[in-house]
C-alpha cells in the first residue's frame, strides 16, 4: 500500500471531523448523524456514476477500479536495481554471448525487461526492439491516460451533482413550508448533497487522479530505462558505458548512491565476506 495516500485519506477525513467538533457541539459523536442523508448520498453519488457511464463505455469505467488498485498496493519499481540487472547482463554477454543470458531471463521480475532481453537474445535488430517496445509503452501511456480522465471527470461531476441535490432540497423544502422554523433545518438537510460532492471531489476523485499520473510517470520512466538498457545491451556496449547511460535517469543522490554500491561490489573479494568465526 502507498504510505502516503493511507496517510493522506486518514488524515484528511480526521482533520474534516476534528473542524466538526469544533465548530459543533465539541466531542459529541452523535452530531455526525445530521452529516449522514440516504437520499443526498444517492443523488450525488449516483449521479456521478451514471453521468460518468454516459461518458465513458462501461468496460473503461470498471477498469479504472483495478487500475486503482494496482498502483496503489503495488510498490514503485527500483531503477537502481534495474540498471544493476543490466549491468550483471552486459558482464556475462560479453564473456559467453548473447545465448547465456536464457537463464539470466527468468530469474529477472520484471515482464517488460524479459521481452525486451528475450529479443536481444532471439538476434533481433535494434530497430525492430526499439519498435515494439515503444508501441508497448504508448498503449501502456493510453491506458492510464484513460484511468486518470475517469477520475478528473468524477471530481468535476460531483460537485454539480452536490449542487443539484441542494437546489432539489430547497426546491422541496420551500413548496412544503408551512412554518418558517423549519427553513433551518431544511436548509441544513439541503446542503448535504454540497458537503458530498464536494468531499467526494477534493478528498478523493481528484487526488486519485493526482496520485494515477505521479505513478504513470514513474512507471513509464522505467520502461524508458529498460528500453534504453535494451539497445544498449543489444549493441554490445560495454558494462562500464551502459551504467554510465542508464544512471543518467536517476536523480542526483540516487545516481551517487548507485556508484558508491557499484564501487563496493568492485572492491569485495571474489569469494564474498569471511563467515562468522571461521575461515571462507
Amino acid at each position: 500500500m502507498d504510505i502516503t495516500t493511507l496517510i493522506g485519506a486518514i488524515a484528511g477525513f480526521v482533520i474534516i471531523a476534528f473542524g466538526i467538533m469544533l465548530r459543533g457541539r465539541g466531542i459529541d459523536f452523535t452530531q455526525f448523524i445530521l452529516f449522514i442523508n440516504i437520499p443526498s448520498m444517492m443523488i450525488t453519488f449516483g449521479g456521478t456514476i451514471c453521468a460518468t457511464l454516459i461518458n465513458y463505455p462501461l468496460k473503461q469505467v470498471l477498469g479504472v477500479w483495478e487500475i486503482a488498485r494496482k498502483v496503489f498496493t503495488q510498490p514503485s519499481e527500483d531503477t537502481s536495481g534495474i540498471i544493476h540487472q543490466f549491468v550483471a547482463l552486459s558482464q556475462r554477454s560479453k564473456k559467453e554471448g548473447f545465448l547465456s543470458l536464457e537463464a539470466n531471463i527468468r530469474m529477472l521480475d520484471n515482464d517488460f525487461m524479459k521481452r525486451g532481453v528475450q529479443m536481444v537474445v532471439d538476434g533481433q535488430d535494434a530497430d525492430l526492439i526499439r519498435n515494439l517496445m515503444e508501441t508497448e509503452i504508448t498503449f501502456i501511456q493510453e491506458r492510464h491516460k484513460i484511468g486518470q480522465e475517469i477520475y478528473v471527470t468524477m471530481g468535476t461531476y460531483a460537485p454539480s451533482f452536490g449542487m443539484l441535490g441542494t437546489i432539489i432540497g430547497l426546491i422541496l423544502m420551500l413548496a412544503f413550508l408551512q412554518d418558517q422554523s423549519q427553513i433551518a433545518s431544511g436548509m441544513a438537510v439541503a446542503l448535504l448533497t454540497t458537503f458530498y460532492g464536494i468531499i467526494a471531489a477534493y478528498m478523493v476523485f481528484l487526488p486519485i487522479a493526482g496520485k494515477l499520473k505521479r505513478r504513470s510517470e514513474e512507471e513509464l520512466l522505467v520502461k524508458e530505462v529498460i528500453v534504453r538498457g535494451v539497445l544498449l545491451l543489444q549493441s554490445g556496449t560495454t558494462p562500464s558505458i551502459l551504467e554510465a547511460n542508464l544512471q543518467a535517469y536517476l536523480e542526483p543522490k540516487m545516481r551517487r548512491i548507485a556508484m558508491a554500491t557499484a564501487r563496493e561490489a568492485v572492491t569485495t573479494p571474489t569469494g564474498g565476506p569471511t563467515p562468522p568465526g571461521g575461515t571462507p
